[in-house]
Parts: C-alpha cells; structure tokens; sequence
C-alpha cells in the first residue's frame, strides 16, 4: 500500500494542486471531488488552474458534489470562471441537506485512470489530518461512497447565470 499521511491545511492544498498535476501526467478521465463548500480547496490559485486546464481534455469529467456552490462563487471566481468554459467537462451536483453525512470525509479527490488510481482524503477541517494513497482498495471504497452520496443529490453550480 502506498500512502502518505499528512496534517495542515498548507499541505493539503498543496497535496491538491499536485495530484491534479498528477491525474493529467497518469491520463486520468475522471476526477470526483466531495467538500461541504469548497472553500478551503485553492480553487482560484494559478497552479490548481493551470493543473486542471491541463488535465481536462476532451473525455475527461470532473465530477464535484458538495451541500452548496454560495461560497465557491464567492471566494473562487477565477474557479467560476474556468468551470465557465470548462462546462463541457464538468457535473455539479448538490447533496440533499437533510441527508446526514457523519461518516463523510471532510474532503474527497479521487482521480481514476486505466491503470493508475489516487485518493486524497481530508478526514477533518480543525487538525488538517489526511491521507495521500495510491491504493485501487482505498479508491474503489471512495467511489463507493461517492456515488451512494450523488443518487440523493440534484445538479447545482451551473456554469452560467442568466439575469434580466
């Protein structure tokens, strides 16, 4: 088993940024993505952007699901604005609120490629303890998990307003 723990909120961002590097070097076509809101993520660094516009080719999808989408447009515009003209590539889903997540993760990124698999997993928002693994075990119970949470959710975050 490959795994690393970690504990900081500097270095689970930094964790984030290079494992997005990470999916577009292995060919990863899906990335899933679980916060509550997201606004700890480095959505708007230039290093996160420049990871994901190099990663999202044509067929890949990002998949994000959290409770709400209010504070990443509020604290992430450059993000906003890359998932603008990124929509091809990427589903935004909200989890029905009354839907009780005990055994969440605080954050969730797996990437799955053909032949290579990560999970990057946040278990708490205080302490910034987490844990970096390359364990296909460890992502498949991820994915488990995710998509168990995305049948009781409904799309959220389009990737455009329309206003009068």
């Amino acid at each position: 088993m490959n795994a690393q723990t970690f504990a900081g909120r500097a270095d689970f961002q930094r964790l984030l940024v290079e494992a997005l590097a990470w999916a577009d070097a292995q060919g990863c076509r899906e990335l899933h993505a679980w916060d509550a809101d997201f606004v700890d993520w480095p959505l708007s660094e230039a290093a996160a952007l420049a990871a994901l516009t190099a990663w999202a080719r044509n067929g890949r999808q990002l998949h994000l699901l959290a409770l709400q989408y209010d504070d990443v447009v509020r604290r992430h515009p450059r993000f906003v604005r890359w998932r603008r003209d990124f929509a091809h590539c990427v589903t935004a889903r909200a989890v029905e609120p009354e839907l009780r997540l005990e055994a969440a993760p605080a954050s969730l990124l797996l990437a799955v490629g053909a032949e290579s698999t990560l999970s990057l997993r946040l278990f708490d928002h205080h302490l910034w303890r987490g844990e970096l693994s390359l364990d296909p075990a460890e992502r498949l119970r991820g994915l488990e998990w995710f998509d168990a949470l995305a049948q009781r959710s409904s799309d959220s975050f389009a990737p455009t307003t329309l206003g009068l």
